[in-house]
This record gives C-alpha cells, sequence and structure tokens, in this order.
C-alpha cells in the first residue's frame, strides 16, 4: 500500500494544486508576451501566493489530525519522483503531440517544445503559470516534510539544515508573491513548453531544488560555528538581491520607463523604437539576475555545512550550466529582435554575468 500510495503522490497532490488554482479568486492581468497567432498581448490569472498558503495549511492539518505524517513526502521521497517522472512525462507526450511540428526533428520538438503559450479559455488556465505554480508548491512541500523528519529524527538538530530550508522556502514565496514580475522574463518571453519546460516543472524543479537536504535530512550537527551559518544566510540574501533587484528593475522599466528603481535612475539606449536598460542592475552585467541565482543556490549547499557530500553541489552545478546556456540563447534572441541595437548595448555593457569578470 506504501508503494502504490508513494507513487500517486505527486499526482493527488497536483490536482490539488490545480483545483487550488481554479477555484482561488485571482487577480487577471496582462503580460508582456503577445500571442502569436493572434498578435494580441495575453492574458493570465495570478493566484500562486494563495495557493501556496492554502496548499501549506493542508499539510498541516492533515498532520495535524493524523491523516498523513508531516515526514510522508521525505519517507516516500524516491517514490514521489518516480511517480512525478511518470506525469511529467505524460504531459510532455501530449502538449508536444497535441501540435504540429514545428519543421525541427521531433527530437527537438520534444525537448523545446512545438507550441509557446499554451492556454485554456483565454487564459483561465496558462500552461507556464500552471507550470510554474505545481513546481513551486510541491517544491515548498517537500521542504516542509524533510524539515519535519529532522526535527523529530535527529537528536542533534543542524540549524543549518534548517537554514538550507529556510532558503528554499524563502526562494517559493519569492516567486509566487513576485509571480507577475516573471512574465517579463525568458521562461515567458522566448520558451516553448516540451520536455525542457513541463518535465522539469512536473518532475526536476520540486523534487531536484531540494536535493542537498535529500542526502542531509538525516544527519546531525556538523559543528559548524554559527557565525560560518549566518555567513551563509547573509550569501543566499545577497544573491537575492541581485536577482529579485534585477527582475523588478527590468519590469518596472517596462511598465514605467521614466519611473526610478530604490534609488535608481532609468538610462536607456534607444533607436527611436526600442529600448534597452543600461543602468543599475542592468549596467553592472547582460544577466546579472542569473549570478542571484547561482549565488543562492551555492548557499543553499553550504547550509547543510556537509561540504564534502558531492551530492549536495549537484543544485548549484546545474545552475552554472543552466545558466550560461540560457545566456547564450538569451543573447541570441535579443541580437535577433534588437539588431544593431544589441551591439551597442554589448559594447556599453560588456559583462555577460559577473561584473568585471564574465
Amino acid at each position: 500500500m506504501t508503494l502504490f500510495l508513494g507513487l500517486i503522490t505527486p499526482f493527488i497532490v497536483y490536482l490539488m494544486i490545480t483545483l487550488l488554482h481554479i477555484i482561488i479568486p485571482a487577480k487577471r492581468m496582462k503580460g508582456y508576451v503577445k500571442n502569436e497567432m493572434t498578435g494580441e498581448v495575453m492574458h493570465y490569472r495570478i493566484n500562486g501566493k494563495y495557493v501556496l498558503w492554502t496548499s501549506i495549511l493542508i499539510w498541516f492539518l492533515l498532520g495535524h489530525f493524523n491523516l498523513v505524517p508531516y515526514t510522508w513526502l521525505y519517507e516516500t521521497r524516491w517514490l514521489g519522483l518516480i511517480g512525478a517522472c511518470t506525469i511529467g512525462l505524460g504531459y510532455v507526450f501530449y502538449i508536444v503531440l497535441k501540435h504540429p511540428s514545428s519543421g525541427k526533428s521531433f527530437l527537438a520538438d520534444f525537448w523545446f517544445g512545438r507550441v509557446k503559450d499554451p492556454q485554456l479559455k483565454n487564459g483561465f488556465i496558462d500552461a507556464k503559470m500552471w507550470l510554474y505554480l505545481i513546481g513551486a508548491v510541491m517544491l515548498q512541500l517537500n521542504v516542509l516534510s524533510f524539515a519535519s523528519y529532522h526535527i523529530m529524527n535527529v537528536p542533534n538538530i543542524n540549524y543549518g539544515f534548517l537554514l538550507g530550508c529556510a532558503m528554499l522556502t524563502w526562494f517559493c514565496f519569492d516567486y509566487l508573491i513576485f509571480e507577475k514580475i516573471h512574465l517579463w522574463t525568458y521562461d515567458f518571453i522566448a520558451e516553448r513548453v516540451g520536455f525542457k519546460l513541463g518535465f522539469g516543472c512536473l518532475a526536476f524543479y520540486p523534487y531536484f531544488y531540494s536535493v542537498s537536504l535529500w542526502f542531509t535530512a538525516h544527519l546531525p550537527d556538523p559543528g559548524h560555528p554559527v557565525w560560518l551559518t549566518i555567513l551563509f544566510g547573509a550569501l543566499f540574501l545577497f544573491g537575492w538581491v541581485l536577482t529579485r533587484g534585477a527582475n523588478m528593475q527590468k519590469y518596472l522599466f517596462k511598465i514605467a520607463p521614466g519611473k526610478k528603481f530604490l534609488w535608481i535612475k532609468p538610462k536607456e539606449l534607444s533607436d527611436g523604437n526600442l529600448r534597452l536598460l543600461v543602468s543599475g542592475y542592468w549596467g553592472a552585467s547582460r544577466h546579472i539576475n542569473y549570478l542571484g541565482e547561482i549565488i543562492q543556490a551555492i548557499a543553499v549547499a553550504l547550509a547543510s555545512g556537509y561540504l564534502g557530500i558531492w551530492m549536495a553541489w549537484l543544485y548549484p552545478a546545474y545552475y552554472i550550466g543552466l545558466m550560461l546556456n540560457r545566456q547564450a540563447d538569451d543573447d541570441k534572441v535579443c541580437r535577433a529582435k534588437y539588431g544593431e541595437l544589441w551591439d551597442r548595448y554589448i559594447q556599453k555593457v560588456k559583462y555577460r554575468i559577473i561584473p568585471f569578470v564574465y
């Protein structure tokens, strides 16, 4: 019975999240992306933070009334991963085969997707919003379960481990509180829905991002000094400032071009039609938000205190590879869109990700 229930747990949770997304009142808003068929700006329903809070409440109540143990997602994590992978693969085959070929090979279509912005009922459910909502909420529930296991079963509690749980909790809440900001990011602007995005959000995101917790939840406090744990927390916040600040500055520049972000006065390059931001975060490097995400991932790996467990480093290693590849793809997209203006921009903002280094 445990085998079966563990395997179907992701399906039950994903169904719950989907129903909450449908029934909880949502704010309707326009994004940045235009529909490829009609040319009209896409509309979205925003209620992620309420879905997250409600999901956590349900998780708490199920544990409180002894219906589902708080530690269930940790204890059945491998079964849950298998179930999530099955759901992810099923969804990808469905979304790819449902739409006509892009003209590329099936393997390319399967990986990158054939359709850019699939929606149901004029944005009532948007595939990308739904996928990221599923990934973030499931990741948060996994983190809560892992923290519960550590507190309940490890006599000498590792507060660095709990700090890592808090970091990932911050990550999930941050994404869904600022959910509308991400409508102006690379994923919504450039990516199509295939294996990379669909399987990524349904299986990889909610399970792999917590990989450092998988292999350290059962371990006691390694004896690191308190100041070092605080330093890891400060490192995470520094990365968050880079990522969230950059995304917020770009968002504000898109909707209110002349308005200051914090104390930063916007400066731009323009060809009379298109504009590029060249001040503040976006004057330091072309993708400083990617640097912030890499730093946050490194901080999560460091927080556990077990630096010799190589599996804990899979998350930051993945992020480094992802962001280097995404930076190259993003530059190609921008060069195609902005042309000569992009050449002027990279002369002005020379560094790709790390200011004064790369």
